[in-house]
């Protein structure tokens, strides 16, 4: 099984089948809107901008399972996030990603994945640091972690 196996909902809630991203980098993210996090759409964008042509895609899903931090619609998380930081890359319908109505796609990942840390830097700390408290085992498994869990296809 591989990234490309899998169909996933549009935010309209088509059917939008990864085998088109077949070629392509493709780095899969969970977002949310209100989140601290949320600024890092501006840099996503970017990356997108600069490679997107060179066979990068970002592949956005909204989850508003971490703090209820991607209240609202699945257009009025679009209509935020194309006003806000003018996004142009794929964003999905919102999902779970953790827990009995994981995705199929993020509980692929989570089994095929490696949850690498988040660094030595003063933030990556701080997280550490927040999650040991919600879940002691954290580093060890590879649930994702919050917003902006961000997972490279490495099929």
């Amino acid at each position: 099984m591989n990234l490309y196996d899998f169909t996933v909902k549009a935010m309209d809630g088509s059917d939008v089948s990864l085998a088109d991203c077949k070629g392509k980098v493709v780095l899969v993210v969970n977002t949310a809107t209100q989140c601290g996090f949320t600024p890092q759409y501006q840099p996503l964008q970017e990356l997108y901008d600069a490679y997107h042509e060179k066979g990068l895609e970002i592949l956005d899903f909204p989850c508003n399972q971490f703090g209820a931090q991607a209240p609202g619609t699945e257009e009025e998380i679009h209509t935020f996030c194309t006003g806000r930081f003018g996004i142009t890359f794929p964003q999905f319908a919102k999902i779970d990603v953790n827990g009995d109505d994981t995705i199929p796609l993020y509980g692929w990942l989570e089994e095929v994945g490696k949850f690498e840390g988040f660094g030595d830097t003063e933030t990556g700390k701080f997280m550490s640091g927040m999650l040991a408290k919600m879940d002691p085992d954290f580093e060890n498994n590879n649930k994702i972690k919050m917003e902006f869990h961000e997972i490279p296809d490495r099929s």
